[in-house]
């Protein structure tokens, strides 16, 4: 489960530095849709996926070093 949820982690820090710099977002030009005006169901459903693996991986602030692995 760690391990999914940092891989998501690490997918939507890139889709918003691909933002940040480029202004296009990787999701949407994969799973349709415009991240401004109306994004796709797959779209969203990356997008809540994304968000709850952000919100599971604030535990990994609270492991010990041991634990972490």
């Amino acid at each position: 489960m760690k391990k999914l949820a940092l891989t998501l982690v690490i997918i939507g820090a890139i889709n918003w530095l691909l933002v940040g710099f480029f202004q296009w977002d990787l999701v949407s030009a994969i799973f349709g849709g415009d991240s401004i005006r109306e994004s796709s169901i797959f779209s969203r459903i990356i997008y809540v996926l994304v968000g709850l693996s952000g919100i599971y991986s604030i535990r990994f602030l609270f492991d010990s070093n041991e634990n972490a692995r």
